[in-house]
């Protein structure tokens, strides 16, 4: 029996046996060459492309584990969030070959956050939705990340939203991220202003373009929103220092 795993009027998720049904968009084909070629080099965290089923979704190999709100808590675990740093790292290094640019950019997935995770044990197996793969430098999924992981949220959200027991210590936090997936810690937290002003632009422009759920959103009132959060890590990252 089918099972549907999400439920929106812009993008339904379909579970179909062992594969995942979902809709097709004007980028998908990129999205697909990129899923074969990490198929081809044996990068084992990435849904497989398999086609076209009869109603024009594409269809992926389903990966199983927790995904979706329940990565939260893995990554407010600090051994999940060294998983992850360590996952992103592997991918990375897996998709450098990938259309590089000459000046250091490479396909980043985009949208690396816990709830794009598959996790199993605790430890994130699986990286799910390529929708908003782009290329960038590396940095852009190390600060996008670390907007959630950090997070770059006051306490209440953190406690509330993002299922941490206690106030964060983000610098430690950024630290335990960054060093698991290798780099240097210091000016992580204006890169995450960066990226979020960044994700703004893009919410805009394809608001603009009718793309749902960016047109969903800034109707609601969303860029407001994002742009006090911006707001919140521009203060933070000028009040501390990277560990």
């Amino acid at each position: 029996m089918d099972e549907v795993l999400q439920a929106t009027p812009h993008r339904t998720v379909t579970r179909v046996g062992d594969t995942v049904r979902r809709p097709v968009h004007p980028w998908s084909g990129e999205v697909h060459a990129l899923l074969a070629y990490l198929e081809r080099v044996g990068f084992p965290y990435s849904p497989r492309f398999l086609g076209i089923d009869e109603q024009g979704r594409e269809i992926l190999t389903y990966l199983d584990g927790e995904s979706g709100g329940a990565g939260w808590r893995h990554a407010a675990d600090e051994g999940g969030l060294a998983a992850m740093g360590r996952l992103l790292r592997e991918y990375h290094d897996a998709v450098a070959g990938f259309r590089p640019a000459p000046d250091g950019r490479i396909m980043c997935h985009g949208d690396f956050g816990p709830w794009n995770l598959v996790w199993r044990a605790g430890a994130p197996v699986g990286i799910l939705d390529w929708d908003y793969a782009v290329l960038k430098p590396p940095v852009h999924d190390v600060a996008y990340a670390l907007e959630y992981v950090a997070p770059f949220r006051d306490d209440e959200e953190a406690l509330r939203s993002y299922h941490h027991p206690a106030p964060p210590d983000r610098q430690r936090r950024i630290g335990i991220f960054a060093r698991a997936y290798g780099i240097d810690p210091d000016g992580l937290a204006e890169q995450v202003v960066l990226q979020q002003e960044c994700t703004l632009d893009l919410v805009r422009r394809l608001a603009a373009e009718g793309v749902q759920p960016q047109a969903d959103w800034v109707r609601d009132g969303l860029e407001g929103e994002m742009r006090a959060r911006i707001a919140w890590s521009r203060r933070y990252s000028r009040r501390n220092v990277a560990p």
